[in-house]
């Protein structure tokens, strides 16, 4: 399939800056630069290939090694990455059981056949020249998410990539034959090798995307949901918070907790996949503040709840919470907010002063104020 004119000026707008560094050197802006442009996305970070080159040629140039398995280095004054053109062999079990040999033979068709999906497998030339062996951009044309080779049956990391990216591309289905080596990879038993903090790493990224409900669903279809995330109950409850999430347009805490929703120990699977202490404590308090907005509401069941998420040290904490609860409850949770203000409207300095000669009984009587300014809301 043929570029139309303005993909192709969007491709050689891409690689037409004048660099020095790169005079002489054979590089290629690879993956989701290329992807993104062609897709007509916002384009993020150039990441590029070096073929025919030595690490010592580039430390030469200025270039900062930054690479552990293989070289990897950063450009000195734009910090974008340039790797070493690559071959993997499989040597081990998960995604670091691999052997790389990145010698000046290896090519850029012997580079791209090593990559995920075609459309992450194309590669642009400083010159603007377009190179696609693996007919990415005609999975593009088609939305298609295809696997590159066999070898996407060897790396675990491959199928969370595959949930993320069908996620982010909603309109694109999943070629057969690569869901197909998606499920044996799971029934490999490759999956489990996983770390922890690349699970995390992966779906954070895909609760970015406008459909993480899909990569949730892909990962399910796989069998591999109760591998890499361990007790997640996912239902249609479950799916219609978070769906509702994405549309109200929370953030990626309130996203995770409403993921968790209809999980029993949202907090353990939260440690599992070492998910920051922020996405923790969402999805712990969530189900509290649930459990509470679901029953007769008075001035002492709410202090309690307010008391027992910390709203008075926490209230922006707090607010996100009853924002997320929205997702899951049909009834207005605006007088939650209004109680809590009510609650930290009470001045315990100005109580404490006025009681000072009876220290011991100074909590009680804060308590007993916040109770009535309370009161008036409930």
């Amino acid at each position: 399939m043929e570029l139309s004119t303005l993909q192709r000026q969007a491709l050689m707008a891409l690689v037409q800056r004048t660099d020095p560094l790169l005079e002489g050197l054979d590089c290629y802006v690879v993956g989701g630069a290329v992807r993104d442009t062609l897709l007509q996305l916002p384009v993020g970070d150039r990441d590029w290939v070096v073929v025919g080159a030595t690490p010592e040629q580039l430390a030469q140039r200025g270039f900062i090694p930054v690479g552990g398995d293989f070289p990897v280095f950063l450009h000195p004054r734009t910090k974008e990455e340039f790797a070493l053109a690559r071959t993997e062999r499989k040597s081990g079990r998960g995604y670091k059981g691999f052997t790389f040999y990145t010698g000046q033979d290896v090519s850029l068709a012997d580079d791209l056949v090593r990559r995920d999906l075609t459309i992450n497998a194309m590669a642009l030339d400083t010159l603007g020249q377009f190179h696609d062996p693996l007919h990415g951009y005609a999975d593009i044309q088609q939305r298609c998410l295809r696997h590159v080779g066999q070898a996407f049956a060897e790396d675990p990391v491959r199928l969370l990539r595959l949930a993320r990216f069908a996620a982010r591309f909603s309109d694109f289905t999943i070629a057969p034959e690569t869901l197909d080596l998606a499920q044996h990879l799971v029934a490999s038993g490759e999956v489990d090798a996983l770390v922890p903090e690349r699970v995390w790493q992966e779906l954070h990224k895909g609760l970015q995307t406008g459909a993480p409900v899909r990569m949730v669903q892909v990962l399910a279809q796989c069998g591999a949901l109760s591998r890499v995330l361990p007790g997640l109950v996912w239902n249609e409850a479950a799916t219609q918070a978070l769906t509702c999430a994405v549309q109200r347009q929370l953030d990626l805490a309130q996203r995770f907790a409403l993921l968790c929703i209809q999980s029993p120990n949202p907090e353990q699977l939260a440690d599992h996949i070492r998910a920051p202490s922020a996405f923790k404590d969402l999805a712990r308090l969530l189900p509290l503040f649930l459990k509470s907005a679901a029953g007769p509401l008075n001035a002492v069941t709410v202090a309690n709840t307010l008391q027992r998420l910390d709203s008075l040290r926490k209230p922006e904490r707090f607010a996100l919470v009853v924002q997320a609860a929205q997702c899951v409850v049909p009834t207005d949770l605006t007088p939650w907010l209004q109680a809590a203000q009510c609650f930290a409207s009470v001045d315990a300095g100005v109580i404490a002063q006025a009681h000072q000669g009876q220290p011991k009984s100074i909590p009680e009587v804060i308590w007993a104020a916040r109770l009535d300014a309370l009161s008036a809301i409930f």
